[in-house]
């Protein structure tokens, strides 16, 4: 007698990568010039600890985004590649290190961001002012751009950095509201939107940037709803970008974006007032970060 088997419940597959995000690797010399002096520096970047997308690209062109405080966090977000181990101690000499970096590439803008510490008491911040201020002092009217973590919302941390001046202060919301607590392992979504609020509060010159990921779930009217919140804490730069799957223990990719979509995003968060959009499926926090220019732009508001 047949028996009928039972249904075996497979795991869905993973969407297969669209064709927009096919691209050709580059080749240049610049390419390897990047890749020997991050090494020669002892440096750690975002651009290989997160498997960002586009450092081929970016270090072709002989720029690079620096992580600094060591190159393992103290959280484990389910989108983020970057290590998660119990911290090194903060090297003294790292400051010396990525003004020097930033004086061999002659950037004109450089983005500094960092792993979270929660090890530490401050979370980091005083590491970022050294950073920031040794960076200015080897190349004056360099245009600075960090990328923290929310400190946990102190306000003295905060405070700490904005003592350095960095022109623009980015500071992810990376999702919306819903998916926050599956997206990110400590940080929430309110939070970060305090830390944005007083950035601005306490520094309304400095321009205020925020991202968010696409893909992972959300809906129509939920990254609307962020993006009024984002507006209404300050937030003046905005990224929007198509959330990639770094690995298989990571966050599975709910929806590819197609850039049509990207595009009619950007239209939206400008008329909703932000300064400048940045969207589409491979824009991350720091790409193309210098095609910004605050000197283009009024004030921040």
């Amino acid at each position: 007698m047949s028996t009928v088997a039972e249904p075996v419940n497979l795991p869905p597959k993973r969407p297969r990568l669209p064709e927009w995000f096919r691209l050709q690797l580059p080749t240049a010399s610049a390419y390897f010039a990047t890749r020997n002096l991050i090494d020669d520096l002892n440096l750690n970047t975002v651009c290989e600890s997160a498997k960002c997308p586009n450092h081929w690209e970016c270090w072709s062109q002989g720029t690079a985004t620096f992580m600094i405080a060591g190159d393992r966090c103290t959280r484990a977000c389910g989108f983020c590649a970057v290590d998660t181990r119990k911290p090194m101690a903060l090297e003294a000499d790292e400051a010396e290190r990525v003004a020097e970096a930033t004086r061999r590439m002659k950037l004109r803008h450089v983005v500094i961001t960092a792993v979270a510490r929660d090890d530490l008491s401050d979370g980091g911040a005083a590491h970022f002012q050294q950073v920031i201020q040794r960076v200015r002092e080897v190349n004056p009217g360099i245009l600075i751009e960090v990328l923290t973590p929310d400190f946990m919302d102190d306000n003295a941390a905060i405070d700490t950095v904005l003592a350095a001046r960095p022109e623009i202060f980015n500071h992810n919301l990376e999702t919306i509201r819903r998916l926050t607590p599956k997206v990110r392992s400590v940080a929430t979504y309110d939070r970060s939107l305090s830390v944005l609020r007083k950035v601005k509060e306490r520094s309304p010159e400095t321009f205020t940037k925020s991202g968010i990921m696409l893909g992972l779930g959300e809906t129509e009217m939920e990254l609307q709803e962020a993006l009024v919140d984002l507006r209404a804490a300050g937030c003046n730069l905005l990224t929007l970008g198509q959330y990639l799957q770094p690995t298989k223990k990571h966050l599975p990719v709910v929806e590819f974006i197609h850039p049509d979509k990207f595009a009619k995003h950007k239209q939206t968060a400008e008329a909703m007032g932000f300064t400048y959009v940045a969207s589409g499926p491979l824009v991350r926090s720091s790409y193309h970060a210098d095609d910004f220019a605050p000197e283009d732009y009024q004030q921040p508001s």
